[in-house]
């Protein structure tokens, strides 16, 4: 068999997060290889909403633009809509405990709708202008992770890596081969996916959608757009076996928008269920899990394709640190201690919610505050400073600089984004007060910058590469520590 030593990362799973996580690495001039068992990038259009999180880890890796440029065709596309018919629904009215107002000052970046089948290419574009090697067709087939190395056996080659990562999706064979096992609520339904073409523009011009619910007897469920134009999603139950005939399938259609007239062609139809199954580990040894293949979760929270990204931006930067000797390899343990815990918050997250448009409007006990949701999880532990504060509210946003939480977004002077201070490594914030912090970020070698009005003044964060405060540190007198914490956080000896 033919043996060779390179990449240094192989990606297993050419999907959005495998893709995405590739860019990260190469960002950061790691050599990566990601491969894929289908032939080409999904066909389907599956995850569409982008949250602002998300797209804040676009934008660290240099692609937010590239990003928002494919989602412009559903950029009016925003609005949730419900009633008997789509020729009948109404707007739905915003959730009054949600001001959507605040999402311009939480972030330097805003959430998109682009479908998966649409945004795959840019990311495999992107992936391989930016040096990333992507292989279709191409199974693995064995996996024997060592101390030192894993050997990776695809088909007829043999190849052995410093690290694997699976994003191989919910029936991940780099999990199988691994033998970790899931946990969770399992299934939780049955579902039915149609993708159709149609044209609809009598019926939503000027009432244009993100998603509809339609409620008529016989062909319940929910449109969502794809291109805005001809291509549509409905969600629905097993109202129909899925190798129905097309025909039957296109009068279910007929009868939820409304109108009988319509020509549709439709394009698949699929059974999915949604299900809660967390890995219950996202790591062994010298090989990591992300995305379905570590958590599958139900759709209802949108959450399932951006947790899987944000496991990705927090892997690669300390894959790439300890790749580049700035770290100790005791790093890369945090990864699990960190996103375990995210991931299974999300999912349980996500089965508390439903499908049901109307009912989103509510408020419920035990839901989080939706932008809490999206950007104010709290880790616990891993490569931080505990702050000593306690649990992390999520009934509502609150974001103050604690450790563990991604850093409050305000606009520097120069025009950057306080999310924009770290590049490949870690960087400092200090507020008017904080002049010893600057001394001793120069000594450190770390990107620094004062804030004014901000959640510090003579105290500073420590910001890692994906966002997250490190440590919080309270006043001037602790800036001549700021080596020693950063060699305590990477594991350096």
């Amino acid at each position: 068999m033919n043996v060779r030593r390179t990449p240094e990362v192989l990606i297993v799973g050419a999907g959005l997060v495998g893709l995405s996580t590739a860019i990260a690495l190469r960002q950061t001039g790691i050599d990566v290889r990601v491969v894929e068992r289908h032939p080409g990038t999904s066909i389907q259009p599956k995850a569409r909403r982008f949250n602002f999180r998300t797209m804040e880890v676009f934008r660290s890796q240099g692609i937010a633009q590239e990003v928002a440029e494919a989602a412009k065709g559903l950029a009016d596309h925003q609005g949730m809509r419900a009633g008997r018919t789509l020729v009948d629904a109404e707007p739905l009215p915003a959730p009054p405990h949600i001001d959507f107002r605040e999402l311009l000052e939480l972030s330097p970046e805003q959430s998109c709708l682009v479908a998966q089948d649409a945004l795959e290419p840019v990311l495999l574009r992107l992936a391989r202008e930016r040096g990333a090697t992507v292989d279709f067709d191409t199974e693995v087939t064995g996996l024997a992770p060592g101390a030192d190395e894993v050997v990776v056996r695809l088909r007829e080659q043999e190849l052995t890596v410093p690290y694997v990562i699976g994003a191989d999706g919910a029936r991940s064979a780099v999990r199988e081969l691994l033998g970790i096992t899931r946990s969770g609520a399992g299934e939780l339904s049955r579902a039915v996916t149609v993708d159709f073409d149609a044209d609809l523009g009598d019926v939503t011009r000027g009432r244009e959608f993100n998603l509809c619910q339609v409620e008529t007897p016989g062909a319940p469920g929910a449109f969502a757009s794809v291109d805005g134009h001809h291509r549509w999603l409905f969600y629905t139950g097993e109202i129909l076996p899925t190798d129905a005939p097309a025909e039957r399938w296109a009068t279910v259609l007929r009868t939820a928008i409304g109108k009988d007239d319509i020509d549709i062609h439709v394009r698949s139809v699929q059974a999915w269920r949604p299900a809660v199954l967390v890995a219950d580990r996202f790591s062994v040894g010298r090989v990591f899990l992300a995305g379905d293949a570590a958590h599958v979760m139900p759709p209802f929270a949108a959450l399932g394709a951006n947790t899987g990204i944000q496991d990705g931006a927090n892997l690669a930067w300390k894959l790439a640190m300890v790749l580049r000797g700035e770290a100790g390899p005791a790093l890369l343990d945090t990864y699990h201690e960190e996103r375990h815990p995210a991931g299974t918050y999300a999912a349980e997250q996500s089965a508390a919610r439903t499908g049901g448009l109307r009912e989103m409007a509510e408020p419920k006990d035990g839901l989080a505050h939706p932008f809490a949701l999206v950007t104010g999880y709290r880790y616990a532990s891993g490569a931080l400073v505990d702050d000593g504060a306690g649990p992390q509210p999520m009934d509502r946003l609150s974001l103050a600089g604690r450790s563990g939480t991604r850093v409050p977004h305000v606009w520097l002077a120069d025009g950057r984004s306080t999310l924009d201070i770290c590049g490949r490594g870690f960087g400092l914030l200090t507020g008017p007060s904080g002049g010893p912090w600057l001394a001793a970020a120069g000594a450190a070698g770390l990107p620094a910058a004062q804030v004014a009005n901000y959640c510090v003044d003579s105290g500073a964060l420590l910001v890692r590469p994906d966002g997250i405060v490190a440590w919080s540190a309270p006043d001037a007198s602790a800036a001549e520590r700021l080596t020693d914490v950063l060699d305590g956080l990477l594991h350096r000896s």
